[in-house]
């Protein structure tokens, strides 16, 4: 649909020429300038390119500019927008991290749905509060309202749209997906969308001039969530290569670590965890057989789930201590403590990393094809004690829609 809209705009408006060719051009360098200084997003975090979606969401909701009416309709915006997108990734696409067409599709239809609503009205009587209140017209109580509700139903759209895209690459349950966009919204949307209403107010009023002025402040703040996100990469570099400690020392199986941190992220995700829980439950379970090391003979295989019990809770603390003393932050030493103890006492995130490495220590030590369905069968047999029945339930979801396959070892 996305695509099909942008083929339309962009034929319709190189057809019939550009209404405002300048505003259309300063517009498409604002969002120029925001893709270039995007940075590299993982899955899951949101809009690494905060000023060119403020830039665009101002354009679609432009309906003056120094207080003269504008002309440019729902189409040239949606062109405008896709030119300037595609022309900013250049250089991303060119180094191998450009915008995927999730993202892509997502703001697209985003900018698509404030224009549809914002455009047809600008000019109506909805929007038409006369300068008599000290007001340059269309821009009185009634416009402030409307680009309220607007505002607020854009919001709501790209939360919904950017859930089914997730839910329609990863068949991830739509319900929990929808819940961490929405949460997502009181952080960077939230800037996003007030940026933008402020560039198009400030606009209507002043002219392009405003565009500077109000965008430097976005832009700075681009750049040092731009170094945030580096720093925030290193960080969980470092932490992946001490969790490959155990393996390099042969307590482990290669890739362990990686899997179960891998699966129990995606059952973080399935049980509705928001963005910074899933963060911790991935350092956890990257961390997780770390107390090993403490070991004087290795575990064979290192397959701690077939350990007794108070060996399993040694070794846990012994890993927690480890944790601590790596700088990482507490949340994660404490699940990395608890994950032996009694379903019943733990925190959500220990259950999951319990019996993801469970699955997979089992998994790996059953010979033939059916070694998933085996582990997962014992899992549930051992859910009166063991493993709790809502996290085993939904692993064995998260397996089925990979139709039970493992990440391979490596």
């Amino acid at each position: 649909m996305a695509w099909a809209l942008t083929a339309w705009a962009l034929v319709a408006t190189l057809s019939g020429g550009l209404a405002e060719p300048r505003t259309a051009a300063a517009f498409g360098a604002l969002i120029v300038l925001g893709e270039l200084a995007r940075w590299g997003a993982r899955d899951g975090e949101r809009d690494p390119a905060p000023l060119a979606s403020a830039g665009a969401l101002a354009y679609a909701l432009l309906g003056q500019s120094a207080g003269h009416a504008t002309r440019h309709g729902v189409l040239q915006v949606i062109a405008v927008v896709v030119a300037a997108m595609l022309l900013g990734s250049v250089p991303h696409v060119a180094a191998g991290r450009g915008p995927s067409p999730d993202e892509t599709a997502r703001r697209i239809l985003t900018v698509a749905f404030a224009a549809v609503c914002f455009q047809p009205l600008h000019s109506s009587w909805l929007l038409d509060d006369r300068a008599g209140q000290g007001s340059p017209a269309g821009l009185g109580p009634s416009f402030a309202f409307v680009l309220l509700l607007l505002l607020v139903l854009t919001a709501l759209c790209d939360a919904v749209v950017a859930a089914l895209l997730l839910c329609a690459r990863t068949r991830y349950r739509f319900g929990p997906l929808l819940r961490d966009e929405l949460r997502g919204l009181l952080g960077i949307g939230s800037a996003v969308c007030a940026t933008g209403t402020v560039i198009a107010l400030a606009v209507a009023v002043a002219g392009l001039w405003a565009l500077p002025v109000f965008c430097v402040p976005l832009l700075l703040t681009q750049l040092a969530f731009r170094r945030y996100a580096a720093v925030r990469t290193t960080y969980r570099q470092t932490i992946t290569s001490l969790a490959r400690a155990t393996e390099i020392a042969g307590y482990t199986k290669p890739g362990h670590a990686r899997r179960v941190a891998e699966l129990s992220r995606a059952v973080g995700r399935e049980l509705g965890l928001s963005g910074s829980e899933l963060t911790v439950l991935e350092y956890a379970a990257l961390m997780h057989d770390i107390g090993q090391l403490s070991l004087l003979d290795p575990v064979p295989a290192g397959a701690t789930a077939a350990l007794p019990a108070a060996e399993q809770r040694r070794i846990a603390l012994l890993g927690g201590a480890v944790v601590r003393q790596t700088g990482v932050p507490a949340d994660v030493a404490l699940i990395v403590e608890r994950q032996a103890d009694p379903y019943r006492e733990q925190p959500v995130a220990a259950r999951i990393i319990r019996t993801v490495n469970a699955y997979d220590d089992l998994a790996e030590g059953t010979a033939g094809p059916g070694g998933p369905l085996n582990a997962l069968e014992q899992l549930r047999l051992g859910t009166g004690r063991d493993y709790h029945p809502h996290v085993v339930e939904s692993l064995a979801r998260v397996l089925a829609r990979g139709c039970l396959t493992r990440v391979p070892p490596g």
